[in-house]
């Protein structure tokens, strides 16, 4: 895959995120947070009202720290398919 159709498949797992209305379980939602802001590159700092969360957050960060940007994406998509595919 080059980095064309890895941009367009990624672009594709962001819009079924937001386009889903029903939540997501916490543990997906930090992953997909985790590797959202590596793949983009952004770096913001978590702005919930919470401390709590924004820990988890941090924390979810931290643990992508090692990979690039490219392989952020791809576990992004494979993780966005494998929930659509098995969630209940």
């Amino acid at each position: 895959m080059n980095d064309t159709d890895l941009d367009i498949e990624f672009d594709d797992a962001v819009a079924r995120v937001n386009a889903h209305n029903e939540p997501f379980p916490a543990d997906i939602l930090l992953k997909l947070y985790a590797y959202y802001k590596k793949a983009t590159n952004n770096y913001s700092r978590p702005n919930s009202k919470k401390a709590i969360i924004n820990a988890f957050k941090t924390n979810a960060l931290f643990q992508v720290k090692n990979i690039t940007e490219d392989e952020a994406k791809r576990v992004y998509i494979d993780l966005v398919n494998n929930y659509f595919l098995y969630r209940e």
